[in-house]
């Protein structure tokens, strides 16, 4: 029996679905989160620069080097674990360290990254978090820590996965720059535990601080499309109306509005898209934690519903402002289309009339050329018949006057048949 072949793509379709594996984090612990975003079109960046920045970290600290195609990596880095991971817009780094420091979220966490190092980044930073993971039973004494470490009125913390851990952000950047989270985990809570429940935090930072791009963008795009609006309507406005302005101008200043809609949906579309799908990510990153209240606090999805929602249903709706506008422009340059086609079928109407009455013209003209081209044919003709009768004429007694006056209307009648004949004949 022939050997069963695979797709060549089969393994590696398979690896896909485990190639980004869960970090494990011990607690004590404390973990500090970079997220770096290339300036410009970020997906379309030199990917080679983000893996050179990520082996000149790794060289710093001899540690090993990921394959060459690789878009994760998780290694030693001295006495340190890195995860490193490379997305559509940005890359990710989360260096992970036993224990805590004595001072809540101190500068020395996000030491771990060599200054020198992050100043050669081969972009711009996106979002950073100092994740400090610290077990502790007293509930009184987590509210203590909580209402010390972040602002009260923003502050989100929650039991998660089934009360194993609290969890808690008032996602604010402190004065150091970063975003705070800060994870108290039962006793028995295993390390691979908390490291999904790290990395679904660093996940919900990431894509919401990637979200709120297309709110820029929205704002951005909703100016624009208000001048645009403004001048469709006056458009619309001068169509329907009985303006000076010819229908053609107008024709042409609508498909100029068109083309500025068509431009801004081309630089808008990725972004707006980009925003749904970061917006679902973080949506479903919350839903996995499994929330449950903790002391009356707010959730974390309770906390997204008051301030990242609003925002996220701006964008929507200018992403449909921007379809709906571009849909009515398309229906305004048809209308004016059809307008215009009217107009010039009524003009070709008076054209075509026009030139009826010019061809009839030029029949009659032609028909009394023909009559003049019959005098003047007989009149040579009668000249040319004369010049063979007058011999003839002599002997039988006929002067040349009435041998002329006898042939004439002979010859005229003769010219006048063979050019209707003629006539007849070009015409079939």
């Amino acid at each position: 029996m022939p050997a069963l072949s695979d797709h060549p793509r089969r393994y590696e379709l398979s690896n896909e679905l485990h190639a980004r594996p869960f970090p494990f984090a011990n607690a004590p612990g404390r973990a500090a989160y970079l997220a770096i975003r290339a300036a410009g079109d970020a997906a379309r960046r030199d990917r080679g620069a983000d893996r050179a920045h990520l082996l000149a970290l790794l060289d710093r600290y001899g540690g090993a080097h990921p394959a060459p195609d690789a878009t994760h990596f998780m290694g030693k880095i001295g006495p340190y674990r890195l995860k490193w991971e490379s997305h559509t817009e940005f890359v990710t780094y989360t260096i992970f360290a036993d224990n805590v420091a004595d001072q809540a979220f101190d500068k020395g966490t996000f030491d771990l990254f060599p200054e020198d190092w992050l100043g050669e980044a081969p972009g711009q930073r996106i979002t950073s978090a100092l994740i400090r993971i610290e077990p502790v039973a007293d509930e009184d004494e987590m509210i203590a820590r909580l209402d010390s470490w972040f602002e009260r009125e923003s502050l989100a913390a929650a039991h998660v996965l089934d009360e194993a851990l609290v969890v808690a952000s008032d996602f604010r950047i402190d004065s150091a720059g970063h975003t705070r989270f800060a994870l108290f985990p039962r006793p028995d809570t295993g390390p691979r535990r908390i490291g999904r429940v790290v990395q679904r935090l660093c996940e919900i930072e990431t894509y919401k601080t990637m979200s709120m791009l297309g709110l820029v963008q929205a704002r951005r795009v909703v100016g624009e499309l208000a001048e645009i609006e403004l001048e469709l309507s006056t458009l619309m406005t001068s169509m329907a109306g009985d303006s000076n302005v010819a229908a053609d101008d107008l024709l042409e200043d609508i498909l100029g509005l068109s083309m500025r809609i068509e431009t801004l949906v081309t630089r808008s579309n990725f972004r707006f898209g980009a925003t749904g799908a970061y917006e679902a990510i973080v949506t479903q990153r919350i839903e996995v934690l499994r929330e449950t209240r903790f002391r009356g606090r707010q959730l974390f999805s309770e906390f997204m519903m008051r301030r990242f929602d609003p925002a996220m249903r701006t964008v929507k709706a200018a992403e449909r402002q921007l379809g709906s506008l571009a849909e009515r422009a398309a229906r305004a340059a048809n209308l004016l289309r059809t307008k215009v086609d009217v107009q010039r079928q009524v003009q070709n109407q008076s054209l075509l009339a026009s030139m009826d009455k010019r061809a009839d013209l030029q029949l009659r003209l032609q028909e009394t050329v023909e009559g003049l081209s019959v005098v003047a044919i007989s009149y040579y003709a009668v000249g040319l018949a004369g010049y063979v009768l007058y011999p003839l004429a002599e002997p039988l007694g006929i002067s040349k006057g009435l041998a002329l006056a006898v042939i004439t209307p002979l010859v005229v009648l003769g010219v006048w048949l063979s050019l209707r004949r003629l006539k007849k004949s070009h015409l079939r």
